[in-house]
């Protein structure tokens, strides 16, 4: 099986583009929620107006040429092409370091820190701090390519990325991931000892601990509180993706506006952003920002097979002790928190944590200075 790597240019075609205009402009829509918020999910008269824009002033070439201002690859790991953003770093001593994305995100999150995570110099940093960048896209998603045939989990992703490293020269490396880039992190801090070095983490996979419940602290009460929103108001998402894949597939590979929706209504829920007591996902991401990261789901008809790796991974995390060094960075509107103590219980190296007041789920693109403090400081003491 070869081992090359081969250059690659995001080139969509313009019928492509037409076809999405088409699509968008003969939308069939449905009646408007019987609410005045989003509890019933993404309200008629923001989705038409994002639609709109979508259609009418939205600029795909744009997106594309900034994605293609950094250097991108394909390579062909365990029978699936790869893509991946490679930013090397001009500074000498510049260590490697891997970021992993989720659902429902893709390597869009990363535009904001990229060039600041590799050369800290031209961004306000230190020459100790910088980092050669990879940035993969899932199997599944982005411009990956799909995998045919089951198996490809958590585990096989993060072993996937250990063997991308490798290609790519880099014998010792760290490891960073969000949401399932989190959980694909976490798997390497089992599987690749020999060459993570460490590894940091927003969403830390650990379980409440049963010996702390009669004395919570406020910060822990409100995090069960927290996960009881989310599996009795915010999971139904996860429970149709993780079971039944391939019905929802049909719907989001055939409606632009159903794969728009399905996927920002995850950005208002999940993000940090009230402003004025109003809650709305332009208060932290312009529509623009949120379309890029659509469209990597439109344009590769990634919405089934992005779900997919809930149904092969939902159920099997594994949650054995992590020895590795790891940090954490647990921001306020993260889906799942988790406190210091809960998290040493799985991760007997703890060597970074912080909580920072403001950030959600969708860190890196949130808020990028603060991701970026976030990865230098957790990895400054592992160099």
């Amino acid at each position: 099986m070869s081992d090359a790597i081969t250059p690659f240019t995001i080139d969509v075609a313009q019928e492509e583009l037409d076809d999405l205009t088409a699509r968008l402009q003969r939308c069939r829509w449905p009646e408007a929620e019987t609410c005045n918020d989003w509890s019933q999910g993404i309200p008629l008269s923001y989705t038409r107006e994002l639609a709109q824009y979508w259609a009418e002033q939205y600029d795909w070439r744009r997106c594309e040429q900034k994605l293609n201002g950094w250097p991108q690859f394909k390579t062909r790991i365990d029978g699936l092409d790869i893509h991946f953003i490679h930013r090397t770093s001009p500074h000498e001593n510049a260590r490697p370091l891997i970021l992993s994305h989720g659902w429902p995100g893709s390597v869009i999150e990363f535009h904001k820190v990229i060039d600041a995570l590799a050369d800290p110099t031209g961004h306000g940093g230190s020459a100790e701090d910088a980092f050669h960048v990879v940035a993969p896209s899932l199997p599944g998603y982005g411009f990956s390519g799909k995998p045919t045939a089951t198996g490809t989990d958590i585990e096989a992703i993060g072993r996937m990325w250990g063997k991308l490293m490798a290609r790519l020269g880099y014998d010792q490396y760290f490891a960073q991931g969000g949401d399932w880039g989190s959980i694909i992190t976490q798997s390497m801090g089992q599987t690749e000892t020999e060459h993570c070095q460490g590894i940091h983490i927003t969403l830390p996979i650990v379980g409440p601990d049963p010996d702390t419940m009669a004395d919570l602290t406020p910060s822990e009460q409100s995090a069960l509180e927290g996960m009881t929103f989310y599996q009795e108001w915010d999971s139904g998402y996860s429970k149709q993706q993780s079971t039944r894949p391939q019905t929802l597939a049909y719907a989001l590979a055939d409606s632009p506006v159903g794969q728009m929706a399905w996927i920002v209504e995850k950005f208002y829920a999940w993000t940090d952003c009230e402003k004025g007591g109003v809650k709305h996902p332009e208060n932290v991401l312009s529509k623009d920002e949120l379309l890029d990261n659509v469209m990597l789901y439109w344009l590769n008809n990634a919405g089934g097979s992005s779900a997919r790796l809930y149904w092969e991974s939902f159920t099997k995390t594994n949650m054995d002790p992590i020895a590795m060094p790891v940090g954490c960075t647990i921001y306020p509107k993260e889906i799942f928190r988790s406190s210091r103590r809960w998290a040493e219980k799985r991760y007997t190296q703890l060597v970074y944590w912080n909580e920072p007041d403001k950030g959600g789920h969708f860190a890196a693109i949130e808020q990028p200075e603060s991701f970026i403090s976030e990865v230098r400081n957790c990895f400054r003491s592992l160099r």
